[in-house]
């Protein structure tokens, strides 16, 4: 009974999906054989699969693949709970990501949602106080993804980065779960000052692409941040905002924006 209840604690649907999308793309092209054997199905878990995949994207002249790798392998090993979030996170893709029809394609092909999982392994190291080391993931992260967050950040689970190109997300930004952002946003502050400075964005809230959020405000749950806004001011929970700066133009217009990704303005304008 004991063995029993060990092997079903092991079970995990995502990794085992990943490597079923895994075999099946080596049957349709044979000539990715190499690049989905090395990163998918010579591990035995996502979070193996996850440390391998960052350590050679991350790689450099400074600091080899190897040594990066054996840094993921600690975080996930200390840390059950970020390769919990990339589950999250592969999900999140999937369902939000009309371009994404495989699990596999976020752990192989999208840099947002590496970007993420390499930020979750450089907030780890942050908080261990090993800052000088999460100054470099982020470094990278921002080389490599063209994607900069402050390991100082603090970001839930379920998060999807679509395109991803030119995202910036400050030191003291807080990011809730199943949160749906596009490229260029910018979750930035409002000028020098060293505390608290940067916005605090709420579950469930969709930012539209090149939306600015700036200062210490307050982005209610549910919400959703039209393409372009510059955000100054909170805002309430369940609402549209729009425009330079924004304003409320709306209500949310469903439940959980994120997900359904719905970014047409009240009256048939695109968020």
């Amino acid at each position: 009974m004991a063995e029993t209840r060990a092997r079903i604690t092991t079970v995990d649907p995502v990794w085992n999906r990943l490597c079923q999308e895994a075999e099946a793309a080596i049957r349709d092209e044979p000539l990715l054989g190499g690049l989905v054997h090395s990163s998918i199905l010579h591990h035995k878990s996502l979070k193996a699969a996850l440390a391998y995949r960052l350590s050679l994207k991350l790689s450099s002249g400074e600091m080899s693949d190897q040594m990066l790798r054996e840094i993921a392998d600690e975080a996930y090993a200390s840390d059950p709970s970020l390769a919990d979030a990339a589950r999250a996170d592969v999900v999140a893709v999937f369902e939000r990501d009309a371009a994404c029809h495989r699990y596999l394609q976020p752990l192989l092909y999208f840099k947002g949602f590496q970007a993420v999982q390499a930020y979750r392994v450089g907030h780890w190291l942050w908080k261990e106080g090993r800052h000088d080391l999460a100054y470099f993931i982020q470094m990278r992260v921002s080389e490599s993804f063209g994607v900069d967050i402050h390991p100082a950040a603090r970001i839930g689970r379920g998060i999807m980065i679509d395109h991803a190109h030119s995202v910036v997300i400050g030191e003291t930004a807080v990011v809730g779960d199943n949160v749906s952002m596009l490229h260029s946003v910018t979750l930035g502050g409002t000028g020098k000052e060293e505390e608290d400075r940067h916005p605090k964005i709420g579950d469930g809230v969709l930012i539209g692409a090149g939306a600015k959020v700036l200062g210490n405000i307050k982005v209610g749950s549910c919400s959703r941040i039209a393409a372009g806004s510059v955000v100054l001011h909170d805002v309430p929970e369940a609402t549209t905002v729009a425009g330079v700066p924004a304003k409320i133009v709306g209500k949310a217009g469903c439940a959980q924006p994120s997900v359904t990704m719905d970014q047409l303005l009240p009256g048939g304008g695109d968020a």
